[in-house]
């Protein structure tokens, strides 16, 4: 009789959670994914590699896929798009890498109308895919622990970067842009076909971290991409960043040009040369001119070259005049407390070290290098800002902290500051949210200064702390569960605090006139709410700096006087 009940038990154990989706019929085929076990009555089905475009010409927009015959295997992610390694000494990936990624949670019974998030990486523009960053096994972009707690389908996308992703002569003959045309196309795909997976096509949320979330803003931006998607989510990055635009395309492309062999003063006769060039040269071409950075006396934003252009058609206009367009989305954005902190490590080295200490001279030429444009005055008024707390003999922590936190502002928070601004002074009807992360770093070796790096939230909206549970501790998966629930609530309702998910404070939205933000840590609770962020700083950057005239350069960047 036990034996009985234990066979009748497993049977139905079994069967209550073996729901999967099995083959899925699409516009170009059918695919068949895996099915993972998440828990009790509860799995995640994974189709991996699904191509929603063709393999794209040289710096042209994405061409529809042809199909396939037959059951396609969606079991094995596929190649990046081609780029230069991390550490840029050679190439990997491939020109075929149109490739998207669809993680659906299912319980006793097969999921239906599900809200959908689909994840645009970052990179710099440069580098980055959506599987990427492997360890023991899994990608930091798994999508399966927020598919499972959080009840959405996830997916996640490749898309050109680097020279073959946005190289732009400024015109016709290369209008640039690729990678978000790749972006769009994608998008496109799913909305027509995340139906037959269980998702809602009216219901997908587009959300990215750094270059993906300037992406993400772009998208928002694109008049492209109206009624295609519902909701956005912008993590460090949007497209008001002043590393996520290239002034001055055609000077980027002569310098990729000469070092490929193809500069020539005719513009055509140059395009075309680099039209027949090897992809793998012309990629690595575009990677990060370290040595000029410190020839230069440089600063790391003066590397981040590639990047979109205001291309008079998927970007129609500068960006701070494209809100308009954004206007029909949910908006949710925020950054990490020190976002600026791992670039800042590098402009100003003695920050990180213990016994070194940081000079003023040391902070007033990061200042002098971030706002160049505007010349000496400006860096100074800047310096005047930031030091108007320090004292006459300021402690060395506060001087070094001031150091990451001005490239913060400057990379990040400031710009996402104003996006949100523009986002709720063009919105009636959707709503806006502002965060800030603020989990103390898990790098070893970093100052106690030091807060929430630039992508460190990434480990734990993915799910990691569950995962990987061995490398973390209960805190982290607290923290963990409290992003997925915040993120996929969004998703859900368009209200981080409303969606099924628990969540430990209720997070008020930003609007024209009031401007609250949520601190997002392992301990919330009702003091996680607090308003005006950095406004002081916010303040200097949009009223006054602003306001300061640029240099007149000639083309060559020579300073012609003010």
């Amino acid at each position: 009789m036990l034996l009985l009940l234990v066979v009748v038990l497993g049977i139905g154990l079994n069967l209550a959670s073996a729901a999967k989706l099995g083959v899925v019929q699409t516009e170009l085929g059918q695919v068949e994914g895996k099915s993972y076990f998440m828990g009790l009555f509860r799995s995640v089905d994974v189709f991996k590699g699904i191509p929603f475009a063709n393999v794209p010409g040289k710096w042209e927009k994405p061409e529809p896929h042809p199909g396939w015959s037959g059951v396609l295997k969606a079991t094995q992610y596929r190649d990046r798009c081609l780029q230069v390694t991390l550490l840029q000494g050679k190439t990997h990936g491939s020109e075929d890498c149109l490739y998207l990624n669809i993680f659906v949670p299912h319980g006793t019974t097969l999921s239906k109308g599900l809200p959908v998030m689909v994840y645009l990486f970052g990179g710099a523009f440069l580098l980055g895919a959506s599987n990427d960053v492997e360890f023991l096994g899994n990608s930091l972009y798994d999508g399966k622990e927020m598919a499972d707690r959080g009840g959405v389908i996830v997916v996640t996308v490749n898309y050109r970067v680097g020279t073959l992703g946005f190289l732009s002569t400024g015109d016709v003959r290369l209008p640039g842009n690729y990678g978000l045309w790749d972006q769009h196309a994608a998008i496109a795909w799913i909305r027509r076909n995340i139906e037959g997976f269980g998702g809602h096509p009216m219901n997908i949320t587009i959300f990215g971290q750094s270059a993906g979330a300037a992406s993400v803003s772009y998208q928002m931006l694109s008049p492209y991409n109206k009624g295609l998607f519902r909701r956005a989510i912008t993590q460090s990055g949007v497209a008001l960043s002043p590393w996520a635009l290239q002034k001055n395309p055609m000077a980027l492309t002569k310098k990729i040009a000469r070092k490929v062999g193809c500069l020539r003063s005719d513009i055509d006769l140059m395009v075309t040369c680099l039209k027949m060039t090897d992809p793998v040269g012309l990629t690595l071409a575009g990677k990060i001119d370290v040595l000029l950075l410190l020839l230069k006396n440089g600063v790391v934003m003066d590397l981040l070259e590639l990047s979109p252009v205001v291309d008079g058609d998927f970007i129609p206009d500068e960006p701070n005049r494209l809100f308009h367009n954004a206007a029909q989305f949910d908006y949710m954005a925020g950054v990490n407390s020190m976002d600026g902190h791992i670039f800042a490590g590098v402009d100003v080295p003695s920050i990180n070290k213990r016994n070194a200490n940081t000079t003023v001279e040391q902070v007033k030429g990061l200042l002098t290098g971030l706002t160049k444009v505007k010349g000496n005055a400006a860096a100074e008024s800047a310096f005047n800002t930031y030091s108007s707390l320090w004292g006459s003999l300021p402690d060395q922590a506060l001087v070094k902290k001031t150091v990451s936190d001005i490239e913060t502002d400057f990379l990040f928070l400031v710009p996402t500051q104003i996006a949100l601004q523009l986002h709720a002074n063009n919105s009636n009807v959707t709503s806006t949210y502002s965060y800030l992360f603020n989990m103390k770093t898990r790098i070893p070796g970093f100052p106690r200064w030091v807060g929430a790096e630039h992508a460190e939230e990434l480990q734990y909206l993915f799910g990691k702390p569950f995962s990987l549970p061995l490398i973390y501790f209960p805190r982290h998966r607290d923290l963990a569960g409290y992003m997925m629930s915040y993120w996929t609530n969004f998703a859900k309702t368009g209200d981080p605090t409303k969606g099924g998910s628990r969540v430990p404070s209720t997070w008020p939205a930003f609007n024209k006139y009031t401007h609250p933000y949520l601190i997002i840590d392992h301990s919330m609770g009702k003091s996680s709410v607090s308003y005006d962020l950095r406004s002081d700083y916010v303040k200097y950057w949009t009223q006054i700096y602003s306001t300061l005239p640029n240099i007149k350069r000639d083309d060559t960047g020579v300073k012609q006087g003010n």
